[in-house]
């Protein structure tokens, strides 16, 4: 079983893009329209924006868990059949706001697909509360393979 996200780009209107992941496969439906394909536990981020006559109408970013067969989810519009969430925000300033979050995952040497799940869900409090989220560290990180190898 694999969760699948379907992509758009119709420039100025609506743009759907995977900001991070690593897809374990891909359909190209046409030149606007494609499907990726993430394994059972693979962590990615999926921003939707969305335009009117009037400018942005919609933007959003959730980061989000490929769920196994049998495990718990969220639904999700366009990731089908959902994931297990780790961050939800929006409004174009937060979702800037995690975009620099991950960012800084990145400049710190460290793939975000490999983040600790906690981290996200802090960025989310943090960006929903109006304050800075604390800087994912390497010690942290580190931290985090431990636990994972360990299977706590």
């Amino acid at each position: 079983m694999s969760t699948d996200v379907e992509l758009l780009w119709q420039e100025g209107q609506i743009e759907r893009w995977v900001r991070f992941g690593r897809p374990a496969a891909e359909r190209l439906i046409d030149r606007r329209l494609r499907v990726l394909s993430f394994a059972p536990g693979a962590v990615f981020a999926l921003v939707r924006w969305q335009a009117n006559d009037f400018g942005t109408a919609q933007s959003r970013i959730d980061i989000l868990r490929a769920v196994r067969p049998g495990e718990a989810f969220t639904t999700v519009p366009f990731v089908a059949p959902g994931g297990e969430l780790l961050l939800h925000i929006g409004g174009w300033p937060k979702v800037q706001r995690v975009l620099e979050a991950i960012d800084a995952v990145e400049q710190a040497g460290v793939d975000p697909c490999q983040v600790a799940p906690d981290h996200w869900r802090h960025v989310a409090s943090r960006i929903s509360a109006g304050e800075a989220p604390r800087v994912y560290a390497p010690g942290r990180h580190r931290a985090w393979l431990l636990r994972r190898r360990i299977g706590a």
